[in-house]
């Protein structure tokens, strides 16, 4: 093997060139722009549905809570006073929520039992077809305004 090398040079006519220069299209075609617009219309229809559901969990989550914090101020109340209507009591009820998705009062507030309402505010009011307006009484009954879709759980 005298002076033999073997090269790994790649032979022109192999080669496939691309015209340059202003001839040569760029860009996307009509049919690509159609398709991309499409995957993310049907992306966005997905999408925002499942953002809307989730957002109204999470404000329900948050009257919930405000249910529960006046409960507990009304049951605090009680052991005070023996009675959930006393006048010490009464700035526990009629309140908003943390960030006022929701306004809580005391429909029914009486010595010895209470009701109470947490209903819709603003967009919530508007979102939350399911469930509406939520209640809780002295007894612990959990409530709510409109009917779930069965398997559909408010509280």
């Amino acid at each position: 093997m005298s002076g033999f090398r073997a090269t790994s040079r790649r032979s022109p006519v192999n080669r496939v060139r691309r015209p340059c220069g202003p001839g040569r299209p760029t860009g996307f075609t009509l049919i690509e722009l159609l398709i991309a617009i499409a995957v993310v219309a049907i992306l966005v229809g997905i999408a925002v549905p499942a953002y809307t559901e989730q957002a109204v969990k999470a404000r329900r989550a948050e009257g919930k809570a405000a249910l529960v914090e006046v409960a507990a101020r009304l049951e605090r109340c009680f052991t005070r006073f023996n009675a959930y209507d006393a006048p010490a009591c009464q700035a526990a009820v009629n309140v908003a929520s943390e960030n006022g998705w929701y306004l809580v009062s005391a429909p029914t507030l009486t010595a010895s039992a209470y009701t109470l309402n947490a209903t819709p505010q603003r967009a919530q009011a508007r979102d939350d077809t399911r469930c509406g307006t939520l209640t809780l009484t002295h007894t612990g009954v959990r409530g709510q305004s409109l009917t779930p879709p069965a398997g559909y759980a408010c509280w």
